[in-house]
């Protein structure tokens, strides 16, 4: 008796009506235009992962990479290739041969001990009568520029 009871519960499915149809839209100038069908992109079918095993001699076969040993940078021989300064530059920095790089730092010693940087903008250099020779004459120089300058009075 149970079961007639839930046969007679269920009742036939109903029909679902057909969706109405919408109205064409009215034509603008963009959809005069062919719409450009756009394809998309196939996505490439997954591929099951098969674990591979490898014979036991191609295993051993490999070894760890060495790790490579750090040495000490050398500098560039250009760099550190003494050079003579001129007079002018040998008033404010000594006259016996420097590498650039040591001239660069004998430079900004003689800015900071006499306090020759910019309180304003510090990226400018006011040059008093020592170095106006370095410069060119120019009384206030970028360090960029003081860069450039010094290269001119080295031999």
């Amino acid at each position: 008796m149970a079961t007639a009871k839930k046969a007679a519960a269920k009742k036939p499915a109903a029909k679902k009506k057909p969706a109405a149809k919408k109205a064409p839209a009215k034509k603008t100038a963009a959809a005069k235009k062919p719409a450009a069908k756009k394809v998309a992109a196939k996505k490439p079918a997954a591929k099951k992962a098969v674990a591979k095993k490898a014979p036991a001699k191609k295993a051993a076969a490999k070894k760890a990479p060495a790790k490579k040993v750090k040495t000490a940078r050398k500098p560039n021989a250009a760099f550190m290739k003494p050079l003579t300064p001129s007079a002018a530059l040998a008033a404010v920095i000594g006259s016996k041969p420097l590498p650039r790089t040591d001239v660069t730092k004998k430079i900004w010693d003689y800015i900071k001990k006499h306090k020759l940087q910019d309180s304003v903008n510090k990226r400018n250099i006011n040059a008093d009568d020592a170095l106006k020779a370095v410069f060119n004459g120019k009384k206030t120089v970028s360090m960029f520029e003081m860069t450039k300058l010094i290269s001119g009075h080295l031999k």
